[in-house]
């Protein structure tokens, strides 16, 4: 039995022993609540039930079945061979309720399509979703964007409220809370149904109306979402976290009550949306964010790097570190640097506020020391450099001129505006062998803790890529940038670091029972020691780290504490406050420590 076996038999079968959290389950009820009905079982509705709610949210009760499990049957059917084709379009597996944009984890997960979906278009339609799924003891999943690595977009023998069709995006040239009239000033924002993507929401402000909106750096991701889980964007050392920008949310709650969270109205719940978990307080139907001015020009710099021996690429990283350290740490720039086995290096970093002129002065101390040492270092090609007017960023007429950034969805009928950037090619369908991420404290830049820091990098890199993503880690923003992020859930670790480290792995569209087409476990699990390996290596000079909750380990143990901290306990009591019953319970998210890995049986003592 590997270690995920063995983890996941001890996630079923047994209670997580966490101190102090779980206490706040200890005063449940002696007898525990019915388990969440499943179907067959006695208490699952009947046809007359799912009738009736049918008839609430306007006929649009979808009973669901993935086109995946036809092809167990008839795998080399002209059906399953299109379908083959569309899995590798994050658009074609965004508009099927029954899929979800990673097909699973190797070990962990598989996606699973739920008994039924209400496809909501309005906030009525998630009220009546939400009493149904309380009334009848159902076990209740959220997806908008569908992009979740732990699975908590989809489950089997479920019932799904599917948002993807509250698309409205309306701009706002002086907003105010509700509630707050008096207290705060009119400021210029954006209100976004539930499931608008980052794609759509970049193209209407932006694009449009010349602001910026502080979101996902990934078009195809939902908004809500990603406002839900903290919210990193290529440039969040100008603008901090996207949930930060959060100004108010209409979310419907375990109660079926329609309620609106700002600052002044349902506090602690709007506290608890600005980064404590998708999915965990309620059904969020509408956000309104703050956006913000555009600067002049949004620009890209890459170049990957081969060093010519290990002790050369020791100087690299070194090098590098220092002069990310005295050049790059600042609101100017995001993104990140890679470390692959092999000895090489890929930079793909983004700029604002500097024109491409500034960006190349920027960089020129750090080539003119490569060339110096041009025997040990060589560029795999000249140094990229690109800037353009911000406003054409995320201009799908302006970027289909530019040949390799994006790609768009081809399928017949699809909207001219649905792109995606050509990068996240491979994100589409994937399966994931293993994902860990730690945030990296900027006391690790000190000139005495350098060395340390590029030697564990070097250490990590001989086992697996570890990639830096800089602008997910709020080190080098401007203090008032700093100070919002602190008055949301997330992990404080990430106020103070400099980088998410990443290592993970994945592999192509693939399902279980698929002859061809299986996921491949033995790969899987060569990947995922390495990861471990490389990420052994990030712990001894970083114990126990902070880790981002959207992007992380499925097994990770100490869960509670990397994704939140000391926000934690907070976070709790507000779970308990709006969903004392658990009808939102996601893998890892807040509260599930007192339920089955299923989410569908409450543990005794909980």
């Amino acid at each position: 039995m590997d270690r995920r076996d063995f983890l996941q038999m001890m996630v079923a079968t047994a209670p997580v022993a966490v101190v102090g959290w779980n206490d706040s389950f200890a005063g449940a009820a002696e007898s525990l609540p019915t388990p969440r009905i499943r179907p067959g079982n006695a208490g699952w509705p009947s046809q007359t039930a799912w009738e009736q709610l049918k008839q609430a949210v306007g006929g649009r009760l979808i009973k669901l079945k993935s086109p995946l499990t036809a092809c167990i049957q008839a795998p080399d059917s002209a059906d399953c061979t299109e379908l083959w084709k569309n899995l590798g379009n994050p658009f074609f597996l965004g508009d099927d309720p029954a899929l979800t944009q990673t097909l699973g984890w190797v070990g962990a997960w598989t996606s699973q399509p739920s008994a039924y979906a209400v496809s909501a278009h309005s906030t009525e339609d998630v009220v009546a979703a939400v009493n149904f799924a309380r009334d009848h003891n159902l076990r209740l999943v959220i997806k908008g964007g569908g992009h979740s690595y732990q699975g908590t977009s989809n489950a089997a023998e479920s019932l799904l409220i599917w948002t993807r069709h509250m698309d409205a995006v309306i701009t706002h040239d002086g907003f105010v809370p509700s509630g707050c009239e008096g207290r705060q000033q009119p400021v210029r924002a954006v209100s976004v149904g539930a499931g608008v993507l980052w794609g759509k929401a970049y193209n209407e402000v932006t694009t449009k109306a010349g602001r910026y909106v502080q979101g996902g750096g990934c078009l195809t991701v939902g908004v809500a979402g990603l406002i839900q889980s903290g919210g990193f964007g290529s440039f969040s050392k100008t603008y901090g976290l996207a949930a930060a920008s959060l100004l108010e949310a209409e979310v419907v709650t375990a109660d079926g009550e329609v309620r609106i969270a700002n600052a002044c109205t349902n506090a602690e719940l709007f506290w608890a949306l600005k980064g404590g978990g998708g999915g965990s307080f309620g059904v969020v139907t509408r956000l309104t964010l703050r956006t913000h001015a555009l600067p002049g020009f949004f620009g890209a710099v890459a170049m990957t790097i081969q060093a010519g021996s290990d002790d050369a690429y020791k100087t690299l990283i070194a090098r590098i570190l220092e002069f990310y350290t005295t050049a790059l740490l600042s609101p100017h720039w995001g993104e990140q640097i890679v470390l692959r086995p092999g000895n090489l290096l890929a930079i793909n970093m983004l700029f604002q506020g500097i024109d491409q002129q500034q960006a190349e002065l920027t960089w020129r101390p750090f080539l003119d020391w490569l060339d110096a040492g041009n025997q040990d270092f060589q560029l795999s090609a000249d140094p990229f450099f690109i800037s353009a007017p911000a406003r054409h960023f995320w201009d799908p007429r302006f970027l289909e001129k530019v040949p390799g950034i994006v790609l768009f969805d081809a399928r017949p009928g699809a909207s001219a505006d649905n792109m995606f950037w050509a990068a996240n090619l491979e994100e589409a369908g994937q399966v994931l062998h293993g994902y860990q991420s730690a945030w990296l404290p900027a006391s690790l830049l000190e000139r005495d803790r350098r060395e340390a820091l590029a030697g564990m990098l070097f250490a990590a890199s001989r086992h697996w890529c570890i990639s830096l993503h800089m602008n997910k880690g709020l080190a080098g923003a401007p203090a008032e940038v700093v100070e919002q992020a602190r008055d949301t859930a997330i992990n404080p670790a990430a106020l103070e670091a400099f980088a998410l480290l990443i290592s993970a792995a994945a592999g192509p569209p693939a399902y279980p029972g698929i002859p061809g087409h299986e996921p491949g476990a033995a790969k899987a699990d060569r990947d995922v020691e390495a990861i471990g390996r490389a990420m052994s290596e990030v712990r001894r000079l970083v114990p126990n780290p902070g880790s981002y909750v959207a992007e992380s380990d499925f097994f990770e143990e100490r869960w509670q504490d990397a994704f939140w901290g000391a926000n934690y306990p907070r976070l709790l009591a507000a779970k308990e406050r709006y969903d004392p019953d658990g009808l939102f319970i996601n893998h890892h998210g807040v509260g599930s420590e007192g339920w089955s890995a299923d989410g569908f049986t409450r543990l005794a003592g909980r």
